[in-house]
């Protein structure tokens, strides 16, 4: 039931800081700490909601900064992105506070485990493969409907942008949270608040709430494919591949 709770709470908490809606993250805020005050066994789980949203307000504050200032669209874009660090910094800062080590599956991938689906066994290398192969057909679609002289213009925009916002969201996401939730909680409660968590964020980049969702079942996959090779960097390539096909679909900017 806490537990419960807890992620509910963590979902309201980036929805209403992500439409800045001040009243319900202060309720939010308050829930979070009564239950850090009442329960001593689960502090530490109970701590990263709130660091997270800490961090995530401080990336607000930044992001209303850099709004009104005389910037492109790519800029601002680019500076977005870079401010997850408060957010990395906030459960990094709250790791330390609580003496636990920051463990984010910083290790070679290790291919050898299968994914086990329903009637079915696959090798995680090629799921992984196969995934990658089916994305850049569909953005492929949208992709070649662009002139090569946009596609031009966009090229060191979209390296910037692919690479720092998949680096960022994996470390959150796939790293520092999907690590510490399943040492403390369940595999599966690790993986589906992670995974809702990250597609609820992409309501702060324009998102409806329908697509962050459906964006979530993105994240169980690169939770489902750190947790079988033991490694952030499949992850990280197949969310590099995503954004490419995001930028020049027009999906971004």
């Amino acid at each position: 039931m806490l537990l419960t709770m807890l992620a509910t709470l963590f979902f309201v908490g980036i929805i209403s800081i992500s439409y800045q809606q001040v009243v319900f993250s202060i309720f939010v805020f308050i829930g979070l700490l009564i239950f850090l005050f009442v329960n001593k066994e689960k502090r530490f789980v109970i701590s990263l909601p709130l660091a997270f949203l800490t961090g995530f307000v401080l990336f607000m504050v930044a992001n209303d900064f850099v709004e009104t200032m005389n910037v492109s669209k790519e800029i601002e874009v680019i500076l977005n992105r870079l401010f997850l660090v408060f957010i990395i910094i906030g459960i990094a800062l709250n790791h330390h506070f609580f003496n636990k080590k920051v463990y984010w599956y910083n290790e070679k991938p290790n291919w050898k485990n299968p994914i086990v689906l329903p009637f079915h066994k696959i090798n995680t290398f090629w799921f992984w493969l196969i995934g990658i192969v089916v994305n850049v057909i569909i953005y492929m679609s949208f992709i070649v409907q662009k002139d090569v002289e946009y596609l031009q213009q966009l090229l060191l925009f979209c390296i910037a942008f692919s690479l720092i916002n998949a680096v960022f969201e994996e470390v959150i996401w796939r790293g520092i949270l999907l690590s510490a939730l399943k040492e403390h909680t369940s595999t599966g409660y690790a993986v589906i608040t992670t995974s809702v968590g990250f597609g609820l964020l992409h309501l702060v980049i324009g998102f409806s709430i329908s697509l962050s969702l459906l964006i979530s079942v993105a994240g169980v996959i690169y939770a489902l494919i750190t947790l079988k090779t033991n490694s952030i960097y499949p992850s990280i390539i197949f969310h590099i591949v995503i954004n490419i096909g995001m930028v020049y679909s027009g999906f971004i900017i």
